[in-house]
């Protein structure tokens, strides 16, 4: 067997998240594109649901592939091709599935049929990706068929299993096609962890199948599984999510594909500058305008984020911090008597919820257009209002606490419930840009198979905590020999089961630290973190997809 590395013509990848701003798997993608497409140029082509969303970053090009667009009207597909709106501008094909309802029942039978996934007990979401998962394989299907040559090498890629149904049934149709599965997270483990079950404790005692029917996960666990096994190379993100596919998929990843990122998105110099302090003026302005109080520009600014994923993500342990640092700053400036400005933290969580809209107090305060008030607004630790403000977990584990924003406390705690996308009618700034107000971020995750957010943070130069329960912390551990500390630019604290208190009580710490650290030991820490940041950019972890493109074709060409 030759030991050159076989490489694809033409590569096609498909995610919900294609030009849909949902989660990780966005970023994961939108950063790789620029990479891909300078070894691949314009034959790297993702696939994306057409959700007729006029803000998605998509720019249509009539001219553009013209013939493949015909071939999709052949096939009963309408499609928009054009370019993704990101480093590269990749081509970006979005994919109207809403025809392939009318055939839903029979697209399932044939699922059982050929590939024995179960959709009985479908529900939620599952419909909608799976129309789109088999919309994007029959359109992948029409192009190879009648675009492109018979000697041509393609690669199709699958994300999570919104995308393995429609993998399946093109492996079937086309077997020359050589299939990548990647699964960011188990269905089941991220159940598991959802829904306050102790997923480390007895991991060795799950059963996939067992647990899929007890979470009432069969369908989307099914597609899963099925796609682990049918494709021609399955991966995953991190060793640590490896271990959890052989325990709950019985499939070990034949390619593990870590996350990097594009140092493309992280302005330089004068620019950065300006932009963080652009940033953390907004952020002290909110903070006023809520509370009432004349913030500090000195304020130590935090932050978390991530999906509304309230237990994996930490959110609970982030609060339970804040708590703790509450009470030891208030007790030691009681017993110093100081006088002045209380405040010494910011924390802010960035997690977008049952959004009704910006606070209109909020935003007539931070216009002007009222005469500025010593008095704080009602509920001043939230900036926009809710649908079920008085049911979100987030709000009320802050009310819980105790952590009103008084004038007394040093640590205010404000949720920003929205997605940060430049216009939520209160910030106005983009995640990135708001990202870089922080003196620090924290990630107290307790179930997180990669962690984007921790490596963004470094990226953008600010250290981070993150746990030894992410795939990234994990990395962050090997890559230095130790455990990480602040010193090192990134935090990686010990979580478990059981340790909840332990791990907000060492952020506690930290943050101590970071509020008495020198300018001098807050730069130092700045720059260890963009050094690891570094060290995960895509032109590093790119060769894994390399190696997992190699992997594919020479088993869909029988030369494994």
């Amino acid at each position: 067997m030759s030991n050159k590395k076989l490489s694809p013509d033409f590569i096609f990848e498909t995610s919900w998240e294609v030009c849909n701003k949902v989660g990780g798997i966005y970023t994961v993608l939108s950063s790789r594109a620029k990479t891909l497409q300078e070894v691949f140029p314009d034959k790297v082509v993702f696939l994306g649901p057409d959700l007729r969303n006029d803000a998605a970053p998509f720019k249509e090009d009539p001219l553009l592939l013209p013939k493949w667009k015909e071939a999709a009207a052949r096939a009963g597909l309408a499609v928009r091709i054009g370019r993704w709106m990101v480093p590269g501008n990749p081509v970006a094909v979005l994919i109207d599935f809403s025809p392939l309802y009318a055939d839903k029942d029979q697209i399932y039978a044939k699922a059982w049929e050929y590939f024995h996934v179960d959709s009985l007990r479908a529900y939620g979401d599952y419909d909608e990706a799976s129309m789109f998962s088999v919309a994007a394989g029959r359109f992948a299907e029409a192009v190879i068929c009648e675009c492109l040559a018979s000697s041509d090498k393609i690669v199709y890629q699958a994300h999570e299993w919104m995308s393995g149904l429609g993998m399946l049934f093109l492996k079937k149709a086309l077997p020359q096609v050589a299939t990548i599965f990647t699964t960011h997270a188990t269905s089941i483990g991220r159940s598991i962890a959802g829904n306050n079950k102790l997923l480390y404790a007895y991991f060795e005692g799950y059963d996939g199948d067992q647990m899929a029917a007890e979470l009432s996960m069969e369908a989307k666990h099914s597609i899963e599984k099925k796609s682990a096994h049918g494709a021609d190379c399955f991966t995953t993100v991190s060793r640590f999510t490896d271990k959890e596919c052989v325990q709950l998929l019985d499939k070990k990843a034949d390619v593990v594909l870590p996350n990097g990122f594009e140092n493309d998105f992280v302005p330089k110099g004068a620019t950065f500058t300006a932009r963080r302090r652009a940033a953390r003026k907004a952020v002290v302005n909110v903070a006023s305008a809520l509370t009432g109080e004349d913030i500090s520009d000195d304020v130590l600014i935090v932050s978390t984020s991530g999906r509304n994923d309230f237990r994996c993500k930490g959110f609970d342990v982030f609060l339970e911090a804040m708590a703790q640092l509450n009470a030891r700053l208030k007790s030691k400036m009681n017993a110093r008597a100081e006088v002045g400005p209380r405040t010494k933290v910011l924390a802010l969580i960035e997690v977008p919820c049952w959004l009704l809209g910006p606070r209109q107090d909020l935003a007539a305060r931070l216009s002007g257009k009222k005469e500025k008030c010593q008095s704080p607004l009602p509920l001043p630790m939230i900036t926009h209002d809710l649908h079920n403000i008085n049911e979100d977990r987030i709000m009320g584990m802050i009310k819980q606490l105790g952590l009103w924003n008084s004038a007394d406390d040093a640590v205010k705690v404000i949720l920003v419930p929205c997605y940060l996308e430049g216009n939520d009618g209160i910030f106005n700034m983009p995640y990135y840009d708001l990202l870089m107000a922080n003196d620090l971020s924290l990630y107290p995750s307790y179930y997180e198979p990669w962690g984007y957010t921790p490596l963004e943070s470094c990226a953008f130069k600010i250290p981070c905590i993150t746990t030894d329960l992410s795939g990234f912390g994990q990395w962050v551990d090997e890559v230095l020999g130790h455990s990480g500390t602040l010193t090192d630019g990134v935090s990686v604290i010990h979580r478990d089961d059981n340790n909840y208190f332990e791990a907000a009580r060492e952020i506690c710490l930290a943050m101590e630290y970071m509020i008495g650290a020198t300018a001098k030991e807050r730069e130092a820490n700045r720059k260890k973190a963009a050094k690891l940041a570094e060290k995960a950019q895509w032109q590093h972890f790119i060769k894994h997809y390399y190696e997992a493109y190699d992997f594919a074709l020479r088993k869909a060409g029988g030369k494994s």
